[in-house]
């Protein structure tokens, strides 16, 4: 049971991470709300639907986070002819914990890129020194038909993207350290 407690904790925990993580993403896609940016984060926007649907897929994974989370520690099945009345669940806590760490990782590699195409729209200003370290001008972060590479290269075993282990973030850890 302690176990299913702790993979509960932590797929709530992320859940909200990877929702405030798409709630900048698309505020950073929004106009109203990107001060200043242009939609989408493309300046030709209207045929080119730019990071849109980067921020249509953040949210789709966000979503089923949210399906996920639900904590199996609450749920127990008898079992064993009723010798054991309290089952754990914590294979099912650990294994929705280990999707849902998945999946925050890809909606944040998401922000990154979208976020790495804005700095590069508000040239010339300088972004700061670890930021700036990340490789500006990284064509991965181009518009929306250029953003896929760049989502292909962040992918490690299982086909995700890794916040961690993302080629666009090492220079920034050279800087800041390990991503933990």
């Amino acid at each position: 049971m302690p176990v299913a407690v702790a993979m509960d904790a932590l797929a709530l925990s992320l859940v909200s991470l990877a929702s405030i993580s798409d709630r900048r993403l698309y505020r950073l896609l929004d106009p109203k709300t990107s001060n200043g940016l242009p939609p989408f984060l493309v300046p030709e926007s209207g045929l080119n639907s730019g990071f849109m649907l980067i921020q249509y897929t953040a949210a789709s994974v966000v979503s089923e986070c949210k399906s996920l989370a639900h904590p199996a520690s609450v749920d127990s099945i008898p079992s064993s002819a009723g010798q054991e009345d309290r089952v754990s669940m914590g294979m099912t806590s650990a294994r929705h914990a280990r999707e849902i760490v998945a999946n925050a990782e890809t909606v944040l590699a998401l922000e990154a890129l979208a976020a790495a195409q804005a700095l590069d729209l508000r040239a010339p200003l300088e972004p700061g020194p670890a930021t700036r370290r990340r490789g500006a001008g990284d064509p991965r972060a181009r518009p929306v038909r250029r953003a896929r590479p760049g989502v292909r290269a962040g992918h490690r075993g299982g086909g995700r993207v890794s916040c961690t282990t993302a080629p666009w973030l090492r220079p920034s850890k050279a800087v800041t350290g390990p991503l933990r």
